[in-house]
């Protein structure tokens, strides 16, 4: 089958300089989806003789929106397209392993593989982001920014949903699974990634992100038969607004119970470490606060604008 690729960034030319050549030549057409870069980033993607689409910058921008002018600006005779962020490498061999699972199986609408942080001891945060992507492999229920998929799949689904700000392809997948397509993760090395990630406020703004998501999600598909997201969205508000909301409270009013309260925090954490380790742990627990504001800020303001962590 003929093989696209599509790739979506914003201000990543140092990035997409290794990004792009890798895609040379492992697919038939790659498309760059441009999002009001400033930093030469369309110039250089021209420069490789790729194609670019400069998205109107005057509509909300959000990286669903990005991949599906991809898909539209793809060739006929296109049948799987390959996603990738403008922040990672596609790795050799990929792409026929992918191809090879999806020739198998029929019933498979999506496949992605291992992605890897390019430098997790850079930062905390890298590993952590590192230890996210670590996910079990065989039948999933969602697929992330790097995936191969079948394009008439997409297409019979309506693409990606163009205004969601994140968590865009859980969402998908959550529709192309009740269309009775199966997403799978398969044990072969998919993309190497590069966060860049070294300041605290990165990964609040990521966090955040991440609360916003898992509400979106919640909202739109919290009552199908898996409850999409809908006890990510509770653990955050739990922990981090409703209990420290009570505990402020009866710390005004009967303070050895918000003391009593309070215990549950080290109790939560003690659990946590014992599963993952502390670091893990730790950053668990206190991502809860801005899970929690991200949650509230898609019920509060539902504005539409994208939530960016670089």
């Amino acid at each position: 089958m003929k093989i696209g690729a599509v790739v979506i960034g914003r201000n990543e030319s140092t990035r997409l300089e290794r990004s792009l050549p890798a895609l040379i030549g492992q697919v038939a057409q790659v498309i760059y989806v441009d999002s009001g870069s400033t930093d030469g980033s369309v110039a250089m993607a021209q420069g490789l003789g790729v194609r670019v689409v400069e998205l109107d910058m005057q509509q909300p921008f959000t990286a669903a929106r990005a991949r599906n002018a991809g898909v539209e600006a793809l060739d006929p005779g296109i049948a799987l397209v390959q996603f990738l962020d403008g922040d990672c490498i596609l790795q050799d061999g990929w792409v026929a392993v992918a191809e090879a699972h999806l020739n198998e199986h029929p019933e498979v609408a999506v496949v992605c593989g291992r992605r890897r942080e390019e430098r997790p001891q850079a930062s905390i945060y890298n590993s952590l982001i590192d230890r996210e992507w670590d996910t079990p492999v065989g039948e999933s229920r969602a697929c992330g920014g790097d995936a191969l998929m079948r394009l008439d799949a997409l297409r019979a689904v309506g693409g990606y949903r163009a205004d969601m700000i994140a968590g865009e392809e859980p969402e998908l997948c959550q529709r192309l699974r009740r269309a009775g397509w199966q997403i799978w993760r398969l044990d072969a090395e998919m993309t190497s990634h590069d966060a860049q990630m070294a300041r605290f406020g990165q990964w609040w703004r990521r966090s955040l992100r991440a609360g916003h998501a898992f509400a979106e999600g919640a909202a739109l598909h919290g009552s199908g038969p898996d409850r999409h997201w809908v006890a990510e969205t509770r653990r955050a508000l739990l922990w981090g607004a409703l209990l420290p909301a009570m505990i402020l409270l009866l710390a005004l009013l009967m303070p050895w119970a918000a003391l009593v309260l309070a215990l549950l925090y080290p109790m939560q954490l003690l659990r946590l470490m014992r599963r993952g380790g502390g670091l893990w742990g730790f950053f668990t627990l206190l991502g809860k606060f801005p899970e929690a504001l991200g949650v509230l800020k898609y019920y509060m303001r539902r504005d539409g604008r994208i939530i960016e962590y670089r």
